[in-house]
């Protein structure tokens, strides 16, 4: 058996290879000595938050010692950048790259608040979906349930709420109330005492409703919407100053 070599097509293909890789490696030198052109802001904020825009975010970029734009490429660390970007606590996540004509380009996405802890002897806070505690602001005000009372101290030093003991139980309850249309309209207020019971100030009607700790859930916004649906339509919705929820089976009204 005879075995024929194409020695000449073989070095053709090698050769290509070779300026293929040159190609690149040239690309990627010429890439390097590119000239920051200009910064893009990209921000993703589907439910209109307007807590941060894209100056906030060119300043959180702005190095020590050089400007962005007219620096070279290969001079900046592009992951730091974008790491000094994620550790704002508006933004919930940021990818930073550069595109082919030279502009840095940031694409952010910001969180969204569900509940606002608002405080007699300090700076109210935000709570955001995914329990970070974020800072107030001065463009935007978020209206969502307030969370008050002697309690909330405890969250303040956190940077995200579900640090907390209590802080799943009290996520679960935010979330169900942010999703639902009839406990949106109906609660505006959660009061937080010493021990971390809960009591539910409603947006229409005089009552106070007392919630307890934030556990059971499910049972006692069940009992609460009886209250709500049956009740109130047929006694009035002045008729009761103070309601109960933590007794078992039952709902106390007075």
């Amino acid at each position: 058996m005879k075995i024929k070599f194409n020695i000449g097509k073989q070095v053709r293909i090698g050769a290509a290879i070779v300026v293929l890789f040159a190609l690149i490696g040239f690309s990627e030198g010429q890439q390097g000595e590119i000239a920051v052109k200009d910064i893009v802001i990209k921000i993703e904020n589907i439910r209109e938050n307007h807590f941060i825009d894209e100056q906030d975010i060119i300043d959180l970029m702005e190095l020590d010692y050089a400007n962005l734009k007219g620096a070279s490429l290969s001079r900046l660390n592009l992951k730091e950048i974008e790491k000094r970007i994620k550790a704002d606590r508006f933004i919930e996540n940021a990818q930073l790259y550069s595109d082919v004509k030279g502009n840095l380009v940031v694409k952010a996405t910001l969180r969204r608040p569900i509940a606002r802890i608002i405080r007699s002897d300090g700076p109210d806070a935000y709570i955001s979906e995914d329990g970070t505690i974020m800072p107030t602001s001065e463009k935007f005000t978020a209206r969502v349930v307030l969370i008050s009372g002697s309690y909330v101290k405890n969250f303040m030093t956190l940077e995200n709420i579900r640090q907390h003991e209590d802080g799943d139980e009290l996520m679960e309850m935010l979330y169900t109330i942010g999703q639902d249309d009839f406990w949106r309209a109906q609660i505006a207020q959660l009061d937080m005492d010493s021990k971390g019971r809960i009591n539910i100030i409603p947006q229409v009607g005089g009552q106070t409703i007392e919630f307890g700790r934030a556990e059971d859930l499910n049972i006692k916004l069940r009992k609460l919407k009886i209250f709500y649906k049956e009740i109130l339509p047929q006694m009035g919705w002045n008729k009761y100053k103070r309601i109960s929820l933590e007794y078992a089976g039952q709902i106390v009204a007075e």
